[in-house]
């Protein structure tokens, strides 16, 4: 019988598409040296725009009658003048930046005083048996608020349990790791990840309209509802695709050591006490956030008009990020001993911050270049340039969101960092899109699922490595191709389901992607 490894090893198409992938990320540089060479070429590029005198009509909302967008150039005396004196700002100034580091705060003291593994481990081995894939996929879709704490701690303990059942731990192992990242953009609470996206997005919709601003939470209904369909989906997948193609386990071709050291472990007593004091302290929270915003007169609605769009509560969303996971984190830290005063806390914070480097550095460039592609009109051009063409040959309607969510996701391939891929694309689509009528938070919202989809299948995402290191515990002899294999059918449904959804969620029952947000963007195209 043909064995998945097998599979894995054939030079049929699907291998040769694996190893073209693999030849294609490896010749793209580091994310931060690919941005620095975007600013180069920005630079570069609007020298040459502006020599050539390059305008397109514009069509923005807000544009006076035959008004036009021309290039400028960044390649002369006053372009130098604003690089040097705005090359802070750029930095300091950068959405996404403040609103991470500030999430971060908070979730990482959830994350360190052991509370968000907790809160796994009792979702997973709590499950009755005939439940625990289902558990496992889910636990995953939530540990990916904390996504480290998912392929660090989810994955390897979802082998433990798998194989603990008598079940093949790799499939256990793949369960986790597509909950963890293939469902990466579903949640029921909201991430570190929402602020860093709609940051970015918020940046590209303003070379449109300068005033529009997009909050955390934009996509927050849709990530509920697809945390729903990505548990469904990735438990089916795993019971019928991929573990009946692992078969029987066999132990002999674990490393040696490894299955002696699969063992579950209980919580104790005192990490089940903290746990329920962590969710009492969480409930308050939550009450008391509710009684902010759910009154007609709550303080944290707009005072001017008493909605919640462009709310303070949806404004400061961040804040309230930080609050939810300090709170419970350091109550869980003070019961089990992880926090006991201020300098464990403090340091926690620390800490957290202190695994942000190369992000800090990332956002550095990033920020360049999208302050220089805003500030050469480049972007407006390109976004008008495309929105009449997509006029030109029809293509407006919805279906304009299936080859987009397959642009990203083919992109994802070779770029596996969805902040990476976002500053790069968002300013060039956000305003396309725009242009032709839809919103930057719908658009968002099919981003995510073209990001979220091919970030199991792609040796570029970051911790894939991590990954293959785990599962090779359990077969020594398991190679990229074949954890690829393994991992591709979860790829596809969770592509197929997740795109059906969007468009049933969107177009077909008008809800919207999260709170205060529309479908459509009034456009002038046409």
């Amino acid at each position: 019988m043909t064995d998945i490894a097998t599979i894995g090893a054939r030079k049929g198409w699907f291998r040769r598409f694996l190893d073209t992938v693999e030849w294609l990320g490896n010749l793209l540089p580091h994310p931060v040296t690919l941005f620095a060479i975007l600013c180069a070429a920005v630079v570069l590029f609007s020298g040459l725009a502006g020599m050539i005198g390059l305008s397109v009509p514009d069509v923005r909302p807000t544009a006076a009658p035959d008004a036009r967008i021309e290039a400028i150039s960044l390649l002369n005396a006053e372009g130098l003048r604003r690089i040097v004196t705005n090359l802070v700002t750029n930095f300091t100034g950068f959405v996404p930046l403040g609103t991470v580091l500030v999430a971060l705060l908070g979730v990482g003291v959830a994350d360190r005083s052991g509370l968000l593994s907790a809160v796994v481990q009792t979702v997973v081995m709590r499950a009755p048996k005939h439940l625990v894939t289902v558990a496992v996929v889910f636990a995953g879709v939530l540990s990916n608020t904390a996504s480290e704490m998912g392929y660090v701690v989810l994955v390897p303990l979802a082998g433990v349990i798998f194989y603990s059942l008598g079940r093949h731990p790799l499939a256990g192992m793949a369960a986790a790791f597509a909950g963890v990242s293939g469902g990466y953009s579903a949640n029921l609470l909201i991430g570190t990840v929402d602020p860093l996206l709609s940051g970015i997005t918020e940046a590209a919709a303003q070379l449109i309209d300068p005033e529009y601003t997009v909050h955390a939470a934009v996509n927050w209904y849709f990530m509920i509802i697809s945390t729903f369909l990505i548990t469904g989906i990735g438990s089916l997948v795993t019971i019928f695709i991929v573990e009946p193609k692992l078969g029987e386990y066999d132990p002999a071709d674990a490393q040696e050591g490894a299955i002696a050291e699969a063992k579950l472990e209980a919580l104790t007593p005192t990490e089940k006490k903290g746990l329920k004091w962590a969710a009492i302290s969480a409930l308050v929270i939550s009450a008391v956030l509710a009684l902010t915003v759910v009154p007609e007169n709550g303080i944290l609605r707009n005072p001017e008009t008493g909605a919640v769009l462009r709310s303070p509560f949806l404004q400061g969303i961040v804040a309230l990020i930080f609050v939810f996971f300090l709170v419970p984190g350091v109550v869980y830290g003070k019961i089990v001993g992880t926090i006991n005063n201020d300098r464990d806390l403090i340091k926690a914070m620390s800490d957290t911050m202190g695994s942000l480097g190369l992000y800090i550095v990332l956002v550095f460039f990033a920020a360049q270049f999208v302050a220089f592609f805003g500030w050469t009109n480049l972007g407006a051009i390109i976004a008008v340039t495309g929105a009449q063409f997509l006029q030109a040959i029809g293509l407006t309607g919805p279906l304009v969101f299936v080859p987009f969510i397959m642009m990203c996701s083919f992109i994802n391939l070779m770029l596996g960092s969805a902040s990476a891929q976002w500053a790069v694309t968002a300013p060039i689509f956000v305003p396309m899109l725009m242009l032709v009528g839809y919103s930057p938070e719908v658009i968002q919202a099919a981003y995510r699922i073209g990001d979220s989809t091919t970030n199991i299948i792609t040796p570029m995402m970051s911790y894939f490595g991590l990954i293959l290191a785990f599962a090779t515990r359990y077969n020594r002899n398991l190679g990229i191709g074949t954890l690829i294999a393994t991992m591709l059918p979860y790829s596809i449904c969770f592509w197929v389901s997740w795109v059906a959804l969007f468009f049933l969620w969107v177009f077909g029952l008008g809800m919207p992607v999260g709170p205060a947000t529309t479908t459509f963007y009034p456009s002038a195209v046409g």
